[in-house]
């Protein structure tokens, strides 16, 4: 049987590739294999970026409906199962170590939305269309698409998009600040490994503590987040890396960070 889905290591960074073009990036199990490798790949320390991209010019149109009919015949316990391997995923995107960046071309819809937006980084292609139209097939977000939108867009857009199942353009999300950088189909990838160059020339440790507290900001009260930065601000001022940082500012300098 084909693969759908590969991981690819490139020295500093993990990068997936779904492979299922042939149904517009579609969710596979090769697929949720693919980005639980890359996750555990990025355990180590030279890792410092996980890259999500595809083949066939559609970055994930969400769950296969041929898949969901059959689901129908399985009772709701195993339902809910399945629904918590694509969570599974999610989760694992979200406590990654390092960064993660979504090369979105043509697309991402239904759960290939909230593939893209577990994501830290977005480029997308110019006219990309991301939808949510669960709502279209009698169906509900999964895939914390629901927290995700109510976190980064309006709820007027948010309530556009899964009650009315109307696609929102790339320029659109960029406009709300959804949406890093918008390019034209050809410069996606070139963009998106770009950015990850960039992550790899940073502070990896500075860059593992704040993306976990901007993680734990969403769920915490702003009273207990101050005590939160300052304790880890506190730690990083003594730390290698502000030395390098701080000295590299006041030199003039590019700085040079090392991982572990």
């Amino acid at each position: 049987m084909t693969a759908l889905a590969r991981l690819e290591d490139q020295g500093d960074r993990a990068v997936v590739v779904n492979m299922n073009g042939t149904r517009r990036g579609a969710l596979s199990p090769d697929l949720y294999v693919a980005i639980n490798d890359a996750v555990a790949l990025a355990q180590e320390p030279r890792i410092r970026a996980i890259l999500l991209t595809s083949e066939g010019g559609f970055f994930c149109a969400g769950g296969d409906l041929n898949v969901l009919i059959e689901r129908r015949e399985l009772s709701e316990e195993q339902r809910r199962g399945k629904v918590d391997e694509l969570h599974g995923v999610i989760r694992g995107l979200r406590a990654a170590p390092v960064p993660v960046i979504a090369a979105v071309e043509g697309g991402a819809a239904g759960a290939g939305l909230s593939l893209a937006l577990a994501a830290d980084l977005i480029v997308a292609e110019t006219g990309a269309k991301f939808t949510a139209a669960y709502v279209k097939a009698g169906l509900v977000p999964d895939g914390g698409l629901t927290s995700s939108l109510a976190r980064i867009l309006p709820r007027p857009l948010a309530m556009e998009m899964c009650l009315l199942a109307r696609p929102v353009t790339a320029e659109r999300m960029e406009a709300q600040g959804a949406v890093n950088l918008v390019v034209p189909g050809e410069k996606v990838l070139t963009a998106a490994q770009a950015l990850a160059d960039r992550l790899a020339k940073g502070p990896p440790e500075a860059q593992r503590v704040i993306r976990q507290m901007m993680a734990e900001a969403y769920e915490t009260r702003e009273v207990d987040q101050l005590d939160r930065e300052r304790n880890a601000m506190a730690q990083a001022a003594g730390g290698a890396e502000a030395g390098e940082g701080i000295a590299a500012f006041l030199e003039k300098r590019a700085p040079s960070f090392e991982s572990d």
